[in-house]
């Protein structure tokens, strides 16, 4: 029995290392999408006229 509580616990924990670094990688993605897209919105600010 303790067998399988181990085997769980393991699974457990691989499962939620995964998923910390899926998050940790499309976290950093959008964090460089949104600094890139902000620094061209400041860039072509000169460029209206209202």
């Amino acid at each position: 029995m303790n067998e399988k509580a181990y085997k769980t616990m393991g699974v457990a924990g691989g499962a939620g290392i995964a998923i910390g670094i899926v998050v940790m990688v499309v976290g950093v993605a959008a964090g460089v999408i949104s600094i890139i897209c902000g620094a061209r919105l400041l860039k072509n600010k000169e460029g209206l006229m209202f």
